[in-house]
């Protein structure tokens, strides 16, 4: 246990070591800030079924800015290290190779929360000032908290096993990058010429992102897409774990 704490707060102290880790969580607050008032003031003027955290979770503008995160943070992981031929020492160490992925998997979803977190504090401070919290509901804010940790932690293990794969940072943020958006783009399959009902919607459903938080952003925390994230989450963290090992033993 000792040794996966020693390289969680590593890695995690490592990302905030850099400058671009502020740029980056200044400039998403602030456009997720923008398009916060640009909702709220759309609000204003013509009413919506939907709630104000269904509103925002559900914009395009808020998922092209969210899924750029995990190539940002996860470029890093593995990849410098064998960039700068310091991945040899850290296999070789005395510290299991399952301690090493999950210590910098784990840095890496503690990184994401901490750039959300602003995102989430929107709602709150929205109903503190202006005492409009009818806008939005806390089961909506904890569902929308539960389905960003689920969806986060899936996407930032694709990108561990970018990571792993090669020794070009920009490479492994390419790879990540493409992964997510396919993953995120099946997801809309269901609207191109599937019958509603059928058994290929009904797959495709189970496999968009959009349709797990539309219901979570109205609180309905379901099992389905729990064990669907963690399920493959530890799918690709295994395969992760079994490049470095293979890399181990050809060193």
């Amino acid at each position: 246990m000792r040794p996966f704490a020693i390289l969680f707060l590593k890695e995690f102290r490592s990302f905030f070591l850099s400058p671009m880790a502020y740029v980056v969580m200044a400039l998403f607050t602030f456009l997720n800030g923008w398009l916060f008032v640009s909702i709220v003031r759309a609000m204003q003027f013509q009413a919506s079924t939907r709630s104000l955290v269904h509103n925002l979770f559900s914009s395009g503008w808020f998922w092209m800015g969210y899924l750029i995160l995990f190539p940002l943070i996860t470029m890093r992981l593995f990849a410098d290290e064998r960039k700068m031929g310091t991945i040899e020492g850290l296999l070789t160490a005395p510290v299991r190779t399952s301690e090493v992925v999950l210590a910098k998997y784990a840095a890496a979803v503690a990184v994401h929360f901490v750039l959300i977190l602003p995102v989430l504090l929107f709602f709150p401070v929205f109903g503190f000032v202006t005492g409009e919290a009818a806008a939005f509901h806390g089961g909506a804010v904890v569902g929308s908290a539960v389905g960003l940790f689920l969806v986060g932690a899936f996407h930032i293990a694709i990108g561990t096993l970018a990571s792993s794969l090669t020794a070009n940072p920009l490479t492994a943020a390419m790879l990540t990058f493409v992964f997510v958006m396919l993953h995120y783009f099946l997801g809309f399959l269901q609207n191109f010429g599937l019958a509603p009902g059928s058994m290929w919607a009904d797959a495709m459903a189970y496999f968009s992102t959009t349709e797990h938080m539309n219901f979570l952003t109205e609180g309905l925390v379901d099992s389905r897409p729990v064990v669907y994230y963690l399920t493959f989450s530890a799918v690709l963290l295994s395969l992760t774990h079994h490049v470095l090992e293979s890399r181990k033993w050809r060193a």
